[in-house]
């Protein structure tokens, strides 16, 4: 016997985008008394797959709803040069025993360099200076 192709349920409303700001925060406000799954479902965090069918997105609701209320967890995203986390730049650095000094990545991403180009080091009396070379070649 042959098997019949399933149909899409027509019956569901596709939900267009989910509730964000005031919208998201009066909605959950007006549903006292469902849980979480509830009103995440209800204010359109669901997501449908085919292996594992309705999902409700439970993390970006929350990620939402803090948003909404105005509360900044991490702003280091907002901070440039700090997109990722990990260890900051130092700008102690040592001599290594051939004499030589290392300069990290951190430094020459900050400065803008980039493999090939050439830096002055000027030593004051008091400190030492790596200068950009603005010289193009020609």
């Amino acid at each position: 016997m042959p098997r019949k192709k399933a149909e899409p349920e027509t019956s569901k409303p596709e939900t267009a985008q989910p509730l964000t700001g005031r919208e998201l925060l009066d909605k959950v406000k007006s549903l006292t008394g469902l849980s979480k799954k509830e009103k995440a479902r209800a204010c359109g965090y669901v997501s449908t797959t085919p292996s594992r069918g309705e999902q409700v997105n439970l993390i970006e609701f929350y990620k939402a709803l803090i948003e909404a209320e105005g509360i900044v967890l991490d702003d280091r995203d907002k901070v440039a040069g700090q997109s990722r986390g990990g260890r900051s730049a130092s700008y102690n650095l040592k001599v290594q025993k051939n004499g030589q000094v290392m300069i990290g990545a951190a430094h020459t991403r900050q400065m803008g360099l980039e493999p090939g180009d050439q830096v002055t080091l000027k030593v004051g009396r008091k400190y030492i200076q790596l200068l950009i070379d603005n010289q193009e070649e020609d």
